[in-house]
């Protein structure tokens, strides 16, 4: 890939470090929250939570509210809210993709089963909608039930098109904005919303959440082809093997000569992971990781200039640096 000046993948450690305090709370909410007195929900929530993970949905959320003056509670509530909607997603994701491995550790389904892995995902959808009352707002409820519904919309999108190798770039975009982008654009615009911004400074918190989504998904996608489990925490080559054509792989398509995305195109439709090394010939020879950073970097640098003339502070900075963390990532 290109060189990148910005700023080292490591700057993630002082921005958890300013939030610090914050996250420890909605850390604290997060476990006492998912008590239950059914020990099979116990066991896989404890599974979820040991996992850890960057807790990037409910940072956001953090940061936009005390970068934006707020210094109250309620964005723990929120953060937790956030985080629930998020992990739910996950579970039900590995069920449908049938994956074996996230961040390093065995998935709740290839422990449990698919079923718990299901119905504990309901738990989770429902405790964060119990939380949403609790906090007694309008907005912030329709705001993110607008948001749930619009993620398993992405879910069915998606499911459209696995195995499916005439997925374009504007069918691959739309999936990642309702996937991952506007849970990304719920955090950050809630957090403006609860330190009482006004609607136009939501709105630009809203339109760096969705533009860091964006860059972070499309980050994501490549680091399928360019990292390794160890790092990674999940299986090299899952997006083939589970038919995901993402975008280095459909800027590859698009540049390859007939018998090239002949071939591609099987190996999409069969999902076949043994042919790995040739979809990685067919995206270096074609510059696609590259064209792929480079989108990523663009959205990054529309986030960035979504916070152009609000406060500069400690938190305003580190949202500019959690767009920057988002395309030089290594896992």
């Amino acid at each position: 890939m290109t060189e990148s000046t910005a700023a080292p993948a490591s700057d993630i450690a002082a921005i958890q470090s300013l939030a610090a305090g914050d996250m420890a709370a909605v850390n604290a909410l997060i476990r006492a929250r998912l008590a239950s007195d059914v020990v099979l929900i116990n066991q896989i929530s404890e599974h979820i939570v040991a996992a850890g993970g960057k807790r990037l949905r409910p940072l956001l959320a953090i940061l936009s509210a005390r970068a934006l003056g707020y210094s109250g509670s309620q964005q723990h509530t929120l953060a937790a809210i956030i985080e629930f909607i998020h992990t739910s997603t996950l579970l039900h994701d590995d069920v449908v993709d049938e994956s074996d491995l996230r961040r390093g550790r065995r998935t709740a389904n290839s422990l449990w089963g698919n079923a718990p892995s299901v119905l504990v995902g309901d738990f989770l959808y429902s405790r964060s909608f119990q939380l949403m009352v609790e906090l007694d707002a309008m907005p912030v409820m329709r705001i993110l039930a607008d948001t749930t519904n619009a993620i398993a919309e992405g879910e069915v999108l998606q499911l459209l098109h696995v195995h499916n190798p005439d997925t374009d770039e504007t069918a691959y975009l739309r999936v990642i904005e309702r996937k991952t982008a506007v849970l990304f654009a719920a955090a950050t615009r809630l957090g403006a919303l609860i330190a009482g911004a006004d609607l136009a400074t939501q709105q630009r918190l809203h339109d760096y959440g969705l533009a860091l989504g964006y860059a972070f998904q499309i980050a994501d996608d490549v680091l399928d082809y360019v990292s390794d489990a160890e790092t990674l925490g999940k299986n090299l080559g899952d997006d083939l093997a589970e038919g995901k054509a993402t975008l280095p792989v459909i800027h590859a398509l698009a540049q390859s000569d007939a018998s090239g995305r002949a071939h591609l195109a099987r190996i999409i439709r069969d999902g076949d992971v043994a042919a790995l090394p040739d979809v990685l010939a067919a995206i270096h020879a074609h510059g696609s990781l590259d064209y792929s950073h480079r989108m990523a970097e663009r959205y990054a640098q529309s986030a960035i200039a979504s916070l152009s003339g609000l406060p500069d502070n400690d938190w305003m900075r580190a949202l500019r640096d959690l767009a920057r963390y988002a395309i030089d990532r290594r896992n």
